[in-house]
């Protein structure tokens, strides 16, 4: 197919540039045995924020065998009287490569105040936590994998991405998350997703996906609702998700501003239309969105686009668009 066409299928949105009938993967040495935990604390409690603070500066350069994820919401919590209140909780997960032995000296370490405990841990192997992590019974045959069409429960939902460079401050971080409260229980989530290790190793060209190293985290915004629910209440949700990544723009990457591709955002702009005969305003308008998720490899997709279609036929609202004639 060629180097550059092998090149952007690897990261810069397949669809673009044909239809893919077969592909070889090379696989990575994974261990035997990995250990995953999820646990929930109050986000009100000292030491959670305490690990919160200590997780933006940490999590991108603990232990390559450690991915450790964070995410809050708002909850249904009782009280020792049986009174219902709101509160925001975090979720803190993991997946480490190796034993539980290994991992939780290295918690105990790196992150104390979770006050992680063995029976928190599960071992397993590397597969068998990827059926856990898809919400599927932990005694689902592996071959659940397989299914290409199980329907979990429908919802609707609008998720915004960004990258952070340096740790979000902590007052700013509390008005973030006081904004959950505004959302209806349950229905609104902030998530970070470390990077790091491997990822940092890697040139920003060496595939089309450029969000390498100086990353501490992927942060993500994300408002979800019943399929159906009336309009109003759908902008009401939309304009949820759109406020809190407005409120974070001082403290999220810059020139561009970063998105993750697979978290498809057309609040980031469309492709433009194609009577626009001038290729390079017509190419200038794509990048608003192309380098937020590709930085500088757009325009290298938007050369191999033209190589081999050069019409366009290939096409969706973000697809790598080709530099049309004048």
């Amino acid at each position: 197919m060629g180097e550059d066409l092998f090149w952007a299928i690897r990261g810069g949105g397949a669809g673009s540039f044909g239809i893919v009938i077969a592909w070889k993967v090379q696989l990575v040495d994974v261990p035997s045995t990995v250990t995953i935990f999820a646990i929930v604390r109050k986000w009100e409690n000292n030491a959670t924020k305490k690990f919160v603070h200590r997780y933006q500066r940490r999590v991108s350069k603990i232990d390559k065998d450690l991915s450790l994820f964070l995410g809050f919401q708002t909850s249904n919590t009782s009280d020792e009287q049986g009174n219902t209140k709101i509160e925001i909780i975090a979720i803190i997960s993991a997946t480490f490569h190796g034993s539980k032995d290994r991992l939780l000296p290295l918690m105990q370490k790196e992150f104390s105040e979770l006050g992680l405990l063995e029976e928190d841990c599960t071992e397993m192997s590397w597969v068998r936590s990827i059926v856990t992590y898809n919400n599927f019974r932990a005694d689902d045959p592996l071959e659940v994998l397989l299914n290409r069409t199980v329907n979990f429960d429908a919802k609707a939902f609008k998720l915004r991405s960004d990258y952070v460079r340096k740790p979000v401050p902590d007052g700013v971080l509390k008005k973030l998350l006081d904004r959950l409260y505004e959302e209806e229980v349950g229905q609104s989530y902030v998530e970070f997703f470390p990077y790091g290790g491997k990822l940092s190793k890697i040139s920003e060209s060496e595939i089309p996906f450029p969000h390498r190293a100086g990353n501490l985290y992927n942060l993500r915004y994300m408002a979800s609702w019943k399929e159906g629910e009336n309009t109003t209440s759908t902008n009401k949700h939309l304009s949820w998700v759109r406020s809190v990544y407005d409120f974070m723009t001082p403290y999220v990457s810059k020139n561009p501003r970063g998105a993750y591709l697979n978290f498809r955002d057309l609040d980031i702009g469309v492709n433009p239309n194609e009577s626009d005969t001038s290729a390079y305003n017509y190419i200038k308008q794509a990048s608003v969105w192309g380098t937020k998720y590709f930085k500088n490899n757009f325009y290298r997709l938007v050369y191999v686009k033209t190589l081999v279609d050069p019409t366009n036929f290939f096409t969706y609202e973000q697809s790598i668009p080709p530099i049309i004639p004048h």
